[in-house]
């Protein structure tokens, strides 16, 4: 099998996996541009500097909380005003909700993969730290809804990724051991989440990563895109 040139092979053959869990921004979804003029929305609304496009795009992982916490304070370590941060949220929510649907759209090969997989008998999962009153109208206006049968979002369990708790989640919903489990993300979240939890993780080359090279993510395989992971499943 040939790897698109930005692939990287996974580390061990072969993975038994009976069951596949996908991150949604930066993996199955481009949400950026959405996330990004919600973000500026809520900056304009405080009277708040904008910020440009790739630094909002270098925030997202985490869940609204965080996009929103970085974005006031223009850098991923340092934490905003508490006041503000408060004031902020239900504006965020508030744009967010008018303009989630505008630009979002699937990645290239997104549908081809899960397609693919599907066609292998592979249970197929969404994990995302995007809380559900916007995960499933976006997943069911691109499309992708009915491909899951089972979704697992930031506000349905008492911890998220990072922490393994949501994979665990899906492990058992599935009936399947960890280590039976392929999860596909962009980011150190999924890698964090993966390793705890005691299952495989293939990262997609195109992700978001906060702006670092995907090369760095502790991951079993990169791939250029889902229709390149199937194909990597369907060859183990």
């Amino acid at each position: 099998m040939k790897l698109s040139p930005q692939a990287r092979p996974p580390k061990d053959f072969p993975l038994p996996v009976k069951a596949v869990l996908f991150d949604l921004d930066g993996t199955l979804l481009d949400t950026a541009p959405d996330l990004v003029a919600a973000a500026n929305a809520m900056l304009g609304e405080l009277v708040l500097p904008e910020l440009d496009a790739e630094s909002i795009k270098n925030f997202i992982g985490g869940g609204i909380a965080t996009l929103v916490k970085r974005t006031l304070a223009a850098s991923l370590e340092s934490e905003p005003d508490a006041q503000l941060l408060e004031r902020a949220l239900p504006l965020y929510e508030k744009h967010y909700a008018k303009v989630m649907l505008n630009l979002t759209r699937p990645f290239a090969g997104v549908v081809e993969g899960l397609q693919a997989m599907r066609a292998q008998s592979l249970r197929l999962a969404c994990v995302t730290n995007k809380v559900e009153r916007f995960t499933r109208p976006l997943l069911g206006a691109t499309g992708l809804l009915d491909f899951f049968e089972l979704l697992v979002c930031g506000d349905n369990l008492p911890k998220k990724k990072p922490d393994p708790l949501p994979l665990r989640h899906a492990c058992a919903h599935f009936g399947v051991e960890p280590r039976e489990v392929l999860l596909i993300g962009d980011s150190p979240l999924d890698t964090q989440a993966a390793r705890a939890a005691g299952c495989h993780i293939f990262c997609v080359s195109y992700g978001y990563n906060q702006g670092r090279d995907v090369r760095e993510l502790d991951c079993d395989a990169i791939v250029a895109t889902l229709r390149d992971a199937a194909n990597l499943l369907r060859n183990l």
